[in-house]
């Protein structure tokens, strides 16, 4: 049985750039997209993982991160606590968040249209009863 794979959408690096990021903080950027919840938008990975996913220093992944947040790329949502220390902070990834709420308008018929409520899709079978 194949693992099931799961994809991120991440924004083209030209959009990132025309956004003011930096091309050295596109990959923490990706890095972060890649640990993030595609669903909920949130991640939660440590310094540490991501600066040994990246080959820089946690201080630099720190730097990056905060840039991206200043740019609106990135929302710090928390610190979390882990018996009874702090240890990451939950992220949120605003361009997968975006998303999600698109995702949740009304359904269109695919070409960007919604649908009205007299379509097909809406109307709905009375449910009957069949005697015993």
């Amino acid at each position: 049985m194949a693992a099931r794979r799961k994809f991120t959408r991440i924004p083209k690096v030209q959009d990132l750039i025309l956004a003011g990021v930096p091309t050295e903080v596109i990959p923490t950027y990706c890095a972060l997209s890649d640990y993030t919840n595609n669903k909920t938008g949130l991640c939660w990975p440590k310094m540490e993982t991501l600066a040994s996913t990246l080959g820089r220093s946690s201080r630099t992944v720190q730097r990056h991160l905060h840039l991206l947040r200043g740019l609106g790329l990135v929302e710090f949502v928390e610190r979390r606590r882990w018996r009874g220390r702090y240890s990451s902070y939950t992220y949120r990834v605003l361009h997968i968040a975006s998303l999600i709420r698109r995702k949740k308008r009304a359904p269109t018929t695919g070409h960007g249209q919604p649908l009205e409520r007299g379509d097909t899709m809406f109307t709905r079978t009375r449910s009957t009863k069949t005697p015993p």
